[in-house]
């Protein structure tokens, strides 16, 4: 069995999504390649070759390659489906974006978020917003998945796989990258954090954010927000932790002023450790939460920095 894992990377690091994502497919069995699509990704594709486990690490590099759109990425995967029984890769922004449409070509069923994989073509997966487990066998040739990354450990370093040049696709495609316009933080990622301190609709207002702001700048830790928060105008909406935001599972996870709807309990449910600030004492947020304060934020907040 030979499996295919396409690399998260930003064409100069590769992503620790990447390693997880090989941990899920080693649980699969089988030979495991890294195909490492960008441009002038060189490092990343030296990077990918030190994970151990993998046999081979596929390195295609041009510029329709650069922001990974799903056209120039299909034209890439496809032909080299023939020579895999599986295809993976983290079910980030560009996994979810590409992989459909590499299912669809290959006119076979995608099978999306998985978090367990009970046998080569058995695995498990969240529906009804993290409420239920579903148990997919999938009988397709290729099985073409997106891997929760939150659900796997990274795989180790330590392997020595040799790169493998291959030809980018040549284009023109119809999709462009025009632009992006990306929030400036030096706290860590929402994704990638150990600690997270995420604000809901009790907050308030987008100025009382300043007081997670300093708690996270004390614990680096990255800030989050509910939906409500969001759409309330507080903060972006590249803080959103939730169903239809981030899925975060860091090992600390602070919900302030956050009731704890079903949709954002999806969002980050499987962090280590939860911790609940909020005064209404029947709070949907206490169910999951390890530790829990009823208090009005804005008299703990304060208390806990000065304790910091």
């Amino acid at each position: 069995m030979a499996i295919l894992v396409i690399a998260e990377h930003d064409n100069t690091q590769l992503s620790d999504a990447t390693g997880k994502t090989v941990t899920a497919a080693a649980k699969i069995g089988g030979d495991v390649d890294i195909l490492v699509a960008g441009h002038e990704a060189g490092d990343v594709a030296a990077q990918a070759a030190k994970i151990a486990g993998v046999r081979t690490v596929l390195h295609a590099d041009g510029e329709v390659l650069a922001k990974q759109l799903a056209e120039a990425m299909q034209a890439l995967i496809v032909p080299l489906a023939k020579d895999y029984d599986a295809i993976l890769a983290p079910a980030t922004t560009n996994g979810k974006n590409y992989l459909p449409r590499v299912a669809a070509k290959l006119d076979v069923m995608q099978i999306s978020e998985i978090v367990e994989v009970k046998a080569p073509d058995t695995f498990v997966r969240p529906i009804y917003a993290g409420n239920a487990m579903q148990e997919v066998r999938s009988k397709d040739p290729i099985k073409v998945i997106t891997v929760r990354p939150t659900a796997f450990d990274a795989a180790s370093n330590g392997g020595a796989a040799p790169v493998e040049s291959i030809d980018a696709p040549q284009g023109p495609f119809k999709a462009k990258f025009v632009g992006e316009e990306l929030t400036k933080s030096d706290r860590p990622e929402l994704t990638t954090a150990r600690i997270v301190i995420s604000g809901g609709r009790g907050m308030g207002s987008a100025e009382n954010f300043a007081m997670l702001d300093r708690i996270a700048d004390k614990l680096g830790a990255a800030v989050g927000a509910s939906r409500a928060a969001v759409d309330a105008g507080f903060v972006p909406n590249d803080y959103q932790v939730g169903q239809t935001g981030k899925i975060v599972a860091p090992e600390l996870y602070i919900a302030v002023g956050i009731s704890g709807a079903i949709q954002h309990l999806a969002g980050m449910k499987d962090s280590k450790i939860i911790v609940a600030i909020n005064k209404d004492e029947d709070a949907p947020i206490f169910q999951v939460a390890d530790y829990g304060l009823v208090e009005d934020l804005f008299k703990a907040l304060p208390e806990l920095e000065a304790a910091l």
